[in-house]
């Protein structure tokens, strides 16, 4: 069966030294019903408290004009003539990108003011035919508009002007690192790894542009990466089967995944363990005083506790920060964001050994994954599938 490429969205950014507020604001959003997916980059001028509600305000009316079918040109013309333009210098509060992908992988792109967006394609930058748009309000101003077919393994890598203009005025980047460097990084990260997902290259990327201005950014840095790859399939087991005679038929399902595979609570790990004959392990060498360790057992990607260790995943996955630090929950944040698809196989029976009100122990458990499920959905853009055993 022929198959379009799974969507992956991923962005990194980091604030202006010194400014606890970042100014660029960058959201997406996947339409299941029409299998859209949509994303925006906005840069606030300036940084600081204002020049983050200004590209807020900005990102969340274009985020809502195209979701709701508004032509992107149109969409564009309608965020130029309402955000305010700076009297002294005769420009605009907020410069935006604006990207409108469909299932078709027909791919929409309308920038104004950022700088130009990148598509990488089989190792080599592809140059984008852009059509410009001249908007009359106030004063002339030019939209470049792009269309064009995405394939598989294509990459758009699209940021701020806080990358390109990282290191400036030092002695190495007088200039700033410019388009010229963003550009070889990207090439050089994807030949390094040809496999590094969206969330990793833009990380890499603001890492690199924080490098060039000494460890303190010299303006709010943004990078957002669509990659249309092969999804990356993890599946999560979680309970016992409400039947103990599914037991075996839950382990069978789990050993043939194709995919990372995970286990979170310690009755399913001696479940799969005793049907699979795999013995199981804690390890010791990382313990966490909130957050249960995790176990070993061979041919398991992951083996953690339930609950705790869930809802704490839960947690970090909300805050958008992971600690810098390695617990069962990091590790298992972590296995969730590189994935694309992801299956959760809930049990149904009740934990004797871990006796939380009986029956509500159940219902415990299945909102955890519903949140967890939700959010990843919701923010992270992941498919997301949840079976009851």
């Amino acid at each position: 069966m022929n198959r379009n490429p799974f969507i992956e969205v991923g962005s990194e950014t980091k604030s202006k030294f010194g400014q606890r507020v970042i100014g660029d604001t960058f959201l997406s959003q996947r339409i299941k019903e029409e299998s859209r997916t949509v994303a925006v980059l906005s840069d606030g001028l300036g940084s600081g408290i204002k020049a983050s509600v200004l590209s807020t305000l900005t990102a969340s009316m274009a985020l809502k004009f195209i979701t709701n079918h508004m032509d992107i040109e149109k969409a564009a013309s309608v965020i130029m003539k309402t955000l305010p333009v700076c009297k002294e210098r005769r420009i605009s509060y907020a410069t935006f990108t604006i990207l409108d992908i469909y299932p078709d992988l027909t791919v929409n792109i309308v920038e104004y003011d950022n700088p130009p967006f990148v598509l990488l394609r089989d190792g080599i930058i592809i140059p984008v035919d852009k059509k410009e748009i001249t908007i009359e309000y106030e004063r002339k101003t030019t939209l470049l508009i792009s269309k064009f077919q995405a394939r598989k393994n294509d990459r758009i890598i699209f940021f701020s002007d806080g990358l390109n203009q990282s290191g400036m005025g030092k002695h190495s980047t007088p200039f700033g690192w410019g388009i010229d460097g963003v550009n070889s990084a990207v090439l050089h990260q994807v030949e390094r790894n040809p496999d590094i997902s969206a969330r990793n290259l833009a990380k890499t990327l603001v890492n690199k542009a924080l490098e060039n201005d000494g460890w303190q950014c010299g303006d709010d840095t943004t990078c957002g990466v669509i990659y249309f790859r092969t999804p990356r399939k993890t599946l999560v087991v979680t309970g016992a089967p409400v039947d103990q005679s599914n037991d075996k038929q839950l382990a069978s399902v789990f050993n043939s995944f194709d995919g990372k595979k995970v286990i979170c609570g310690g009755t399913t790990a001696k479940i799969i363990g005793r049907e699979l004959d795999k013995s199981i392990s804690v390890d010791l060498r990382n313990l966490h005083p909130e957050v249960p360790p995790h176990s070993i057992m061979d041919g398991v990607d992951l083996v953690t506790e339930g609950i705790i260790t869930m809802t704490k995943s839960m947690e970090y996955l909300d805050r958008g920060i992971i600690p810098e630090t390695t617990n069962a929950a990091v590790q298992l944040t972590e296995v969730l964001l590189e994935s694309d698809e992801i299956t959760f196989m809930v049990g149904t029976s009740l934990n004797q050994a871990n006796q939380i009100h009986l029956s509500q122990n159940i219902e415990l458990r299945q909102s955890i994954v519903r949140r967890l499920a939700a959010m990843l959905e919701q923010k992270y853009l992941k498919s997301v599938f949840i079976r009851y055993t």
